[in-house]
């Protein structure tokens, strides 16, 4: 099994501020982090990646792009 390369992952104010919504309820910044984690590639613009589920099973978009320090979680959308 070979190791995989983990990025930095960045999560702004403002979405964790909306983790504290009841749209966002049961989504954790390790569901962030492991969902930004499996994106493949490289994201130059802001993309939303949608069907995550958290470990609740609460399922949730993603907004993030890549910059020179990592990769920005820019917002979280519930479903």
């Amino acid at each position: 099994m070979t190791p995989v390369n983990k990025m930095k992952i960045i999560i702004t104010e403002h979405a964790r501020k909306r983790l504290r919504d009841y749209r966002q309820d049961r989504i954790t910044t390790a569901d962030i982090t492991a969902a930004a984690n499996s994106i493949p590639g490289r994201i130059p613009t802001a993309t939303r990646f949608r069907g995550f589920f958290a470990k609740s099973g609460r399922m949730f978009d993603i907004v993030a792009k890549d910059i020179s320090s990592g990769r920005l979680v820019i917002t979280i959308i519930g479903k």
